[in-house]
């Protein structure tokens, strides 16, 4: 069974949340199945794992959009170095930027990798099994293999769509239809939600089956969607939920290479407090005080907003007795309310910015973990956290209800119900009173460390809905 994963992201290649670290390993763990060849097609970046490795150019081509014709250039990883086929798509004057977002002409660019891979493949003939659609930004595949002429020779190739966060929707305005390859105009209304042009909600009604990155999250969307719910309820014969995986052979303290010392579970607790030692001493910190922790975009589905809040009056209310260290960068009025307190309290340690290193050295000497997101369609910092022996504290929403039990019931987890800083604050106070029960909080070290989380688990999952 051929595959192939069509994204905007792909770590190692170009990370900036979540969908990075699926598309990532979701392939790798297809391929150990005998029998499945999954691949992963993504546009071409200027970032180093682009600089650093070697590619062959397997096809070069060109597309018609609008008034304009762009070139189209495929290449292809040579070494397989990611356990999987890695293809980037170049076009010139679209897809050759530094970034995968932020940029004016984003639905345009999308439509042109759309665009570009389906040319490629009906020119190349190349006929996968499964067209695997991540978010929005490949939302339209489904729509254009089966209605746009140009791609005759793939229609019918089954297509499965993913929903990683459905608070993004690609919306666009009717002038973007210029940009599309030709197709019958009264297929229209596969495109339209609401009187505009949305690519989500055309995957949705298109592909062949989709499922939101975990249960909780895709029962969540039914009521509420952002305006998709109805839809929902209408293709609900086609939806699944599928909890993400975490690759065990990156996050794995083991073996870390990003780690001051590494340990597994037999050492967790001597290994996880040098770790903690080496950070503290980084961030002139006490490292005989409890270690609280926040890593992410600083935004409001992730609760950022409340992190200010959080962060004072945790501080004020223990009387100075833990430690903060927050690793993230987005809203620019949350990172200067939170560079002020940094200068205030020297117990609360700021990292803005993103840095993969940085990571991986917080989760293995961290005692806890805060998230209080408002959404979180899967979470995999909670289970990256518990892969470390590191306790997660969560607001209990999405995924993080479907991986993350709280301990008064048998699990190795903080819930709180409410997103909000009061809520999270009570939380950490349930988490002091833990810490300061070591038999207890090495329990709870060692549980952690037994959850398994890894994508051996998802992609059965996914192989037994491709195969449907």
């Amino acid at each position: 069974m051929k595959i192939f994963n069509l994204s905007i992201e792909c770590y190692p290649v170009a990370k900036v949340g979540g969908l990075a670290d699926v598309v990532g390993a979701l392939p790798k763990y297809l391929n150990k199945i005998d029998g499945i060849e999954a691949s992963v097609v993504m546009p071409w970046y200027n970032k180093p794992f682009v600089q650093e490795h070697s590619f062959e150019i397997v096809f070069d081509g060109w597309i018609h959009q609008h008034n304009d014709s762009f070139q189209v250039i495929v290449m292809k990883e040579r070494s397989n170095v990611l356990g999987f086929d890695l293809y980037l798509v170049k076009i010139p004057g679209l897809l050759d930027r530094d970034n995968p977002y932020g940029y004016w002409d984003e639905s345009q660019q999308f439509l042109a990798f759309q665009h570009g891979v389906l040319h490629w493949l009906t020119a190349m003939k190349i006929r996968p099994d499964v067209l695997h659609c991540h978010d929005y930004h490949t939302g339209l595949v489904p729509f254009m293999v089966e209605n746009c002429p140009e791609f005759n020779f793939l229609k019918g190739v089954k297509t499965i769509g993913t929903i990683h966060n459905g608070e993004y929707q690609g919306i666009m305005k009717w002038e973007m239809l210029d940009y599309f390859p030709w197709f019958d105009g009264s297929k229209v209304g596969l495109l339209d939600w609401n009187g505009f042009l949305n690519p989500l909600a055309t995957m949705i009604k298109c592909c062949h089956a989709f499922n939101a990155v975990s249960g909780g999250y895709m029962d969540e969307l039914f009521e509420n969607f952002r305006g998709l719910e109805s839809l929902l309820r209408n293709e609900h014969s086609k939806a699944y939920g599928i909890i993400n995986g975490i690759d065990t052979d990156v996050w794995n303290p083991k073996t870390d290479s990003f780690l001051d010392y590494n340990y597994d579970k037999k050492d967790a607790i001597p290994g996880k407090q040098k770790n903690k030692n080496a950070l503290c001493k980084e961030y002139e910190l006490n490292p005989d005080l409890p270690l609280f922790s926040f890593i992410g975009r600083f935004a409001g589905e992730k609760g950022a907003d409340f992190l200010p809040a959080i962060v004072q009056k945790a501080i004020q209310e223990t009387e100075g007795l833990l430690n903060f260290v927050v690793l993230g960068s987005g809203d620019k009025n949350i990172e200067n309310q939170l560079l002020d307190l940094s200068k205030t309290f020297s117990n609360f340690a700021l990292d803005l910015g993103y840095k993969e290193y940085l990571s991986h050295k917080i989760y293995a000497s961290s005692d806890f973990l805060i998230m209080p997101s408002r959404v979180e369609p899967c979470g995999l910092n909670q289970m990256y956290a518990m892969r470390y022996g590191t306790i997660p504290i969560v607001h209990y929403i999405g995924g993080l209800r479907d991986t993350v039990e709280d301990l008064s019931t048998g699990g190795s987890g903080i819930n709180f119900s409410e997103a909000s800083a009061e809520e999270t604050v009570h939380a950490i106070h349930r988490a002091m009173i833990i810490y300061n029960n070591k038999e207890l909080m090495n329990d709870l070290v060692n549980s952690n460390m037994n959850y398994d989380f890894s994508w051996e688990h998802s992609a059965q999952r996914y192989l037994e809905l491709y195969r449907k």
